[in-house]
């Protein structure tokens, strides 16, 4: 991680999250969630809405047994 540029907070279809630099093409199988900014504020985002990292699927798997 570089704090001389902008990041994005990416989320995929399994509601895990990730940083990726803003100049850069969103990959396949990602979107964009939340800020666009510092290391830090992305980084705080993250942090205050991915609360349970397990995968989505699990989740629900989990919660119907």
């Amino acid at each position: 991680m570089r704090d001389d540029i902008t990041y994005r907070v990416l989320v995929n279809d399994e509601e895990q999250y990730s940083l990726w630099p803003a100049h850069l093409e969103v990959p396949a199988g990602w979107r964009t969630e939340g800020p666009t900014g510092t290391q830090e504020e992305c980084t705080a985002y993250v942090d205050e809405v991915w609360t349970d990292m397990r995968p989505r699927t699990l989740r629900e798997h989990m919660d119907a047994g």
